[in-house]
């Protein structure tokens, strides 16, 4: 059976409490889903539950939290759940020299391996009902990296060739597998990005030091504006067509730089592309 045609459609989402997340919790809710938005911090899951969301705590990097939101869900729906949209993640500035294991970990714990262990604890109900879709949000960075943003290029190039696989193995079990590609986004993405460089960077024993002051006054400025960011709406746009088409796409881009690095890409050679990129964040470096 067709997701977009299951008499109760259930929703699963992760990284509910802003931006992209919070926007499409309330989209799909409006489009008649049962959505199940999922956050962090309990704050934040009560006050999604005070603008009338069915709102749980999940945290990507506890096992344990995620054990016991996938079986809510379960005992909430009898077992079903039609889709699930990984969306939750957090951008770990620093250069790729100065990325302490542990802080490296981190990253992958939230943006990858937790994304990962939610998607193999609901896929046995999507198989027993035949169905389902899972769409992983990605990045522009999934597949074009930029200086300073190694530890988060890491968990998006690795989440596209896992999704890559999987969607493979998932080929006429009636479960579609889709990756949207975002680029630049208004959202609170650059101030948990900014705790995080002042947290775990050391930056004044760094080669990078003078970069780093150009890097931290870029992520400090609430005010600053990214050429070409677009709002959340339009990621949730891409995400009703992979949930409710026939026939969702595997990828899908958004915003312009998506579209035109992957289109360079086809057409450079690995050094052409560098020489674009880094000219694309030459203000922030120098």
């Amino acid at each position: 059976m067709d997701a977009s045609t299951t008499p109760t459609r259930s929703l699963l989402i992760t990284g509910c409490s802003s931006g992209i997340g919070h926007a499409a919790a309330h989209a799909m809710a409006a489009r008649d889903w049962r959505v199940f938005a999922t956050a962090r911090a309990e704050a934040d899951v009560i006050r999604l539950q005070e603008e009338g969301l069915e709102a749980l705590r999940l945290d990507l990097a506890d096992s344990a939290s995620i054990e016991a939101a996938v079986a809510e869900v379960s005992q909430r729906t009898g077992g079903a759940l039609a889709a699930l949209f990984n969306n939750g993640a957090y951008g770990q500035p620093g250069a790729v020299e100065d990325l302490r294991r542990d802080v490296l970990r981190d990253q992958l714990e939230t943006n990858l391996l937790g994304t990962h262990e939610l998607t193999t604890r609901v896929l046995p109900m999507m198989r027993g009902q035949g169905h389902g879709r899972i769409v992983q949000n990605s990045s522009v960075l999934g597949f074009a990296a930029l200086p300073y943003r190694g530890a988060y290029v890491c968990s998006k190039f690795a989440l596209e060739g896992l999704t890559d696989t999987l969607r493979q193995e998932l080929a006429g079990s009636g479960i579609h597998v889709s990756l949207i590609q975002p680029g630049p986004i208004a959202s609170r993405f650059r101030e948990n990005a900014h705790r995080a460089f002042k947290a775990n960077i050391d930056t004044a024993n760094s080669a990078h030091a003078s970069t780093y002051a150009k890097v931290e006054a870029r992520l400090a400025n609430p005010d600053g504006k990214t050429p070409f960011a677009l709002e959340a709406d339009a990621v949730v746009a891409k995400l009703i067509h992979a949930l409710e088409s026939r026939r969702p796409k595997p990828r899908y881009a958004v915003t312009l730089p998506t579209h035109l690095f992957a289109a360079l890409k086809r057409v450079l050679s690995t050094r052409g592309m560098d020489r674009v990129l880094l000219r694309s964040t030459k203000s922030e470096r120098e």
